[in-house]
């Protein structure tokens, strides 16, 4: 049998590629972003609770009312935002379904979607698997600001959608108003759909607020909001996200939804439903976080790796430009095997592997983890 692949270039995720290595070399995993801690014994309860009352059969195909419901509260607490529960927000199977999901119901063979680099892996194969073709921006290198005027040049009449991602993985930085006044004005007036990756939207630092798009009515108006629950309360395992988005549009999301996964882990949803009734389960997200980007700073201070401003995410940047001049995929390998310290190298969320000699550490560890991962950064 000859299988011609519709992803030729695709091989294994660089995150799964190097927490594998990390177990196997018996290294740190400051890689894959996930918590080494535990989610709050209360949430644990909860589930245990809906397990034991027998919901474990089908949930609803859009996803239970009370998690809908209080996603929609969740929305207007944080944004001023008034999405209907029954017909504009609906539960997936975490924020890569989410986005795979809405490319898969809008793009069709030939359109074009801007994505926006350094972009999470999960972007370009599901425009290419459908049959759409990414056009590329990069970031500002110093900033990791976006090029407006750049994306502008490139929207054309074959532009189907624009992803943004914020705050943003790998980088850490997050947009403004003015990004987003910028995003509007481009595309009012057409049938440009904006995709916003916002996981980690409730991990946002120094003073800033989470920029939605859902806090601007026109923007809003042609936008899907993509957010994640595992993100939220520590539960990656659990792959329950949202998407929140007009009517017209979640019709058309939910054609693609029903059929990919159907329905999403019903007893999870109700105890997430239950523990997200309490706001300061996830307004407080933001603060926890901040002091792990703080410690994790304080500790690896005076070490000859340069820290980036990192203002949301449970991500860090790093560069390595005063120790090495080696690539950074090869050298992210060589710290598993050789210091037991597992990282992300940059160039790989790059289509041309830009390498800018900078290494991703996710600070999402218990305090015992982040410390270990210190003495092994000051020596380097």
């Amino acid at each position: 049998m000859q299988i011609k692949s519709k992803l030729p270039q695709v091989g294994t995720t660089i995150f799964t590629v190097m927490s594998a290595l990390a177990k196997e070399h018996n290294a740190i995993n400051l890689s894959q972003g996930f918590p080494d801690f535990d989610c709050s014994p209360k949430l644990m309860e909860l589930a245990n609770k809906y397990i034991n009352a027998g919901f474990n059969q089908y949930a609803p195909m859009t996803g239970t009312q009370a998690l809908r419901e209080r996603v929609a509260e969740i929305m207007e607490t944080c944004y001023g935002a008034k999405y209907h529960p029954d017909s504009e927000i609906t539960i997936t199977a975490g924020a890569t379904q989410a986005i795979y999901t809405a490319i898969a119901a809008f793009v069709k063979p030939g359109d074009e979607v801007i994505v926006i680099e350094p972009a999470y892996d999960c972007y370009v194969p599901a425009i290419e698997v459908n049959g759409g073709i990414a056009v590329y921006s990069q970031l500002n290198s110093e900033n990791f600001s976006i090029n407006w005027e750049d994306i502008k040049s490139k929207v054309n009449a074959k532009t189907k959608a624009i992803i943004i991602n914020s705050p943003h993985n790998p980088s850490g930085s997050i947009i403004s108003t003015k990004d987003l006044n910028e995003l509007e004005s481009i595309i009012t007036g057409t049938d440009i759909l904006v995709i916003s990756d916002e996981v980690y939207e409730h991990m946002v630092f120094d003073g800033n607020n989470h920029q939605s798009v859902a806090l601007h009515k026109v923007l809003a108006s042609q936008s899907i909001v993509v957010s994640s629950f595992g993100k939220t309360v520590h539960t990656t395992g659990w792959k329950i996200g949202y998407v929140a988005a007009p009517k017209e549009i979640m019709l058309e999301f939910r054609k693609v939804h029903q059929f990919l996964v159907f329905v999403v882990n019903h007893p999870l949803q109700l105890a997430l439903a239950d523990y997200l009734a309490d706001p300061q389960n996830y307004l407080e997200l933001k603060n926890f976080y901040q002091s792990k980007r703080d410690y994790f700073l304080k500790i690896t201070s005076g070490s000859r790796l340069i820290p980036l401003k990192t203002s949301g995410t449970y991500f860090q940047l790093m560069s390595y430009k005063n120790i090495s001049e080696e690539g950074d995929e090869s050298l992210a390998v060589r710290l598993t095997k050789e210091k037991k310290l597992a990282t992300i190298p940059l160039s790989v969320f790059y289509k041309e592997k830009k390498d800018n000699k900078l290494l991703r550490f996710c600070f999402a560890k218990k305090d015992e983890t982040l410390e270990k991962a210190a003495e092994i950064i000051q020596k380097l």
